[in-house]
């Protein structure tokens, strides 16, 4: 790694050139940056993807779930437009995003929005909900034409901003000085809660003055979930003849990082796993594989288990190779550690008190 970042530092430099530039712009009045008139939280990070910004998202819907209507808005990578859309819970990932699509099928009583201009978008959910109470903005920091009323960074406790570089000798798309223009920090995927001594540390090496909240935040992962109508094999096994028992799992995913869940996974299961490209769209070869590895890579009752986000770019299995095999999904929270209470009541006092709302 230290090679690689002394070979493309001088990529990275002309990189982080262009950024201070561009940056400039929005900083002198150059280029107009807009206030929405609405309350506004715009969830973002300055490295690639990876974060946890969705699982944020929907924490943040979880904690306003008595206010309404709430509106969702993503950029929707992946799908096959640009233009705004209001996703539809019948929607294929192709032409909604599978983010922004397994966000309206877990929170169908929101209405999830996709557009690549973020300004546009959110002046078209005025329109279309004109009582819209709040937007909640996935992956909207450097999206300067919008100006966010609250913004929430967030960067991995096991590859934090102070510790990475630039692209393309790292994997930073921003300056890290753009941490300053966020209210609110969050360290997702942490294994526990740091002591109060780690947690002061932490602040230290992000750089963050006292004046910004710093929050960590670790995952929970929900009960196994049958697609359909197929049946599975609990992911939590009966004991055995006075032997702990294990359920066998083939796991495959398409997404950043899937470490933390197969550390779940492997400690009740005996798991093998299957790895595409984060957002891959699953091809026909692609479920014939999946369908034959299933056959053979363990005897006995076993289960095929995948993500939420996976399975937003599966559709229908009618008539695929997956069709009436033991299907099932595993969902994921992310629980703020410490102090949650501090941290819902930010979310709730942002909307309550805005003006928009007096």
């Amino acid at each position: 790694m230290g090679l690689r970042r002394i070979a493309l530092a001088p990529f990275a430099w002309l990189y982080g050139a262009g950024l201070v530039m561009r940056h400039a712009l929005y900083d002198l009045g150059i280029r107009r940056s807009i206030r929405p008139t609405l309350p506004t939280i715009a969830i973002g990070n300055l490295a690639l993807g990876g974060t946890g910004k969705t699982p944020m998202l929907e924490l943040i819907l979880r904690t306003l779930h008595d206010v309404a209507p709430l509106a969702a808005l993503s950029r929707g990578y992946g799908r096959s437009g640009t233009g705004i859309l209001e996703v539809q819970g019948t929607d294929t990932a192709t032409r909604s995003g599978d983010e922004p699509l397994q966000v309206k099928r877990k929170f169908p009583e929101a209405r999830v929005f996709v557009g690549a201009d973020r300004v546009g978008a959110i002046a078209r959910i005025q329109q279309d909900v004109p009582d819209v109470k709040a937007v909640v903005l996935d992956d909207a920091l450097q999206h300067r034409r919008l100006d966010a009323g609250l913004s929430i960074l967030l960067t991995t406790w096991q590859r934090p901003w102070c510790d990475d570089a630039l692209l393309p000798a790292g994997r930073l798309r921003d300056l890290p000085s753009r941490r300053k223009v966020a209210q609110v920090i969050v360290v997702t995927k942490c294994p526990s809660l740091p002591s109060q001594k780690d947690q002061a540390r932490w602040r230290e090496r992000l750089g963050l003055p006292e004046g910004q909240e710093l929050f960590f935040a670790g995952i929970e992962y929900e009960e196994l979930s049958a697609v359909g109508s197929q049946l599975f094999v609990a992911q939590s096994a009966q004991p055995d003849n006075g032997q702990r028992t294990t359920s066998r799992i083939l796991l495959f995913t398409g997404i950043e990082n899937p470490q933390p869940l197969l550390e779940h996974l492997q400690r009740t299961s005996t798991l093998e796993h299957i790895a595409f490209p984060d957002h891959h769209l699953f091809t026909r070869a692609d479920l014939e594989r999946l369908a034959r590895r299933f056959d053979t890579f363990a005897p006995g009752p076993k289960t095929l288990v995948t993500t939420e986000k996976d399975a937003a770019r599966l559709g229908s299995l009618k008539g695929t190779p997956l069709e009436g095999l033991p299907l099932a999904t595993i969902g994921m929270r992310a629980v703020i550690l410490n102090e949650p209470d501090h941290f819902a009541d930010l979310i709730r006092r942002h909307v309550a008190t805005h003006p928009a709302h007096r």
